[in-house]
């Protein structure tokens, strides 16, 4: 009868325990992260234009090109191009509503977080992504995303290397966070294994014909050409 006491107390402590750590994930995934202090400027954005021009230019006359990019003007240059929902960019040309809700099914477990995200389709990822910021420090880009899924704001911290690879630009993730909840390596290995997989995702990260690499270098994103 004793053993049978302690068996039921283990079983409702065991329990408890689960549920307090279902709870704890929970708060962490949904308690979003600071954003990096990145400025946004316009003029910034049009320094890189000009920088993009001047560098063709070169290139047509037979030079060496490259553009260099520090974290101002990398995020304004990303705020003006990139389709998100707060962007100039979808302002300009309105978001699928249906896309914006989300996609259907599960918005993730503690061994996977981000299950929820692997179901939605390229349109609904550009629709939901509500903000994201980059910063650089020495060769690691951080990238900061805020975006909507099932009607909740999230966010998602993700640093890595850039590496290019046979003319594909690829990413390397070395840590991440769901809201303030850390993701396992092999969590962030495996989601980016999976984009990669798809050969529409690929072909995204193709490089244009003139362009040779893109490297991040003393907190710089650096765009060389061919």
């Amino acid at each position: 009868m004793a053993d049978t006491s302690a068996g039921k107390r283990s079983y409702q402590v065991f329990s408890w325990a689960c549920l307090a750590a279902m709870v704890l994930i929970v708060v962490l995934v949904l308690r979003k992260s600071p954003a990096p202090n990145v400025p946004y400027d316009p003029a910034a954005a049009a320094r890189v234009q000009q920088k993009f021009a001047e560098a063709d230019q070169a290139k047509a006359a037979g030079q060496p090109a490259q553009v260099s990019m520090d974290r101002t003007e990398l995020n304004s240059y990303l705020q003006q191009n990139l389709q998100t929902q707060g962007s100039p960019a979808a302002n300009a040309a309105p978001a699928d509503s249906n896309a914006a809700n989300g996609a259907p099914g599960s918005t993730g477990t503690p061994d996977n977080p981000l299950a929820g995200v692997d179901q939605m389709t390229q349109a609904q990822v550009e629709s939901a992504v509500k903000d994201v910021k980059v910063d650089m420090d020495g060769d690691l880009i951080k990238a900061h995303i805020i975006f909507n899924l099932h009607g909740q704001d999230l966010s998602l911290d993700l640093d890595g290397h850039l590496v290019t690879e046979n003319g594909y630009l690829k990413f390397e993730p070395v840590g991440g966070k769901l809201g303030s909840l850390p993701l396992p390596q092999s969590v962030l290995d495996a989601a980016v294994d999976k984009l990669m997989s798809s050969s529409d995702n690929r072909e995204k990260m193709k490089l244009p014909d003139n362009i040779n690499d893109i490297q991040i270098q003393n907190g710089q994103a650096v765009v060389s050409y061919k």
